[in-house]
């Protein structure tokens, strides 16, 4: 196996990341049944985001380097407020939201994203490496969208 540089993983989930879920990206063969599966790939480096759901869902993202997998992050998230919020609204808000993110190419850190539907919010602890984090949607003081997540490298 090659070395994989801590430097190009972080900068390439970012990439992957905005090429799937994020920028739209079509949807790969689903490896198992219900799932929603989104593939990149790019050199040595392949990404698959599996997850189940709609308004509350479930997954996980995994990078691998020369077909072995090498950095990970679950998740679930839920329509805290389906009055008030749905499952597309939402997502929309997310993409535009992550996609803003993207541009200062990184995924994690502090960041909060403002529009007429919403705001935005991401925290968490950690970096790539290690880390698990909080990020929910707000409509006027009403938090109406919520989601969890941690990950981090793989090491044998």
């Amino acid at each position: 196996m090659a070395t994989l540089s801590l430097d190009l993983l972080s900068a390439f989930i970012v990439r992957a990341k905005a090429a799937t879920y994020i920028g739209g990206g079509a949807r790969s063969l689903s490896r198992r049944p219900g799932s929603h599966d989104l593939e990149y790939r790019e050199g040595a480096f392949g990404y698959l985001d599996s997850y189940f759901g709609g308004s509350n869902f479930i997954g996980q993202e995994v990078v691998f380097f020369d077909n072995q997998p090498v950095w990970a992050m679950n998740y679930y998230g839920c329509v805290l407020e389906p009055e008030l919020i749905n499952a597309r609204e939402t997502g929309q808000l997310i993409q535009e939201s992550l996609s803003e993110l993207y541009k200062q190419e990184r995924f994690l850190g502090g960041f909060e994203y403002t529009t007429d539907a919403g705001t935005y919010v991401d925290t968490n602890e950690g970096d790539f490496a290690s880390f698990a984090g909080k990020e929910w949607i707000t409509r006027g003081n009403v938090r109406v969208y919520e989601l969890i997540y941690h990950g981090g490298l793989i090491k044998d």
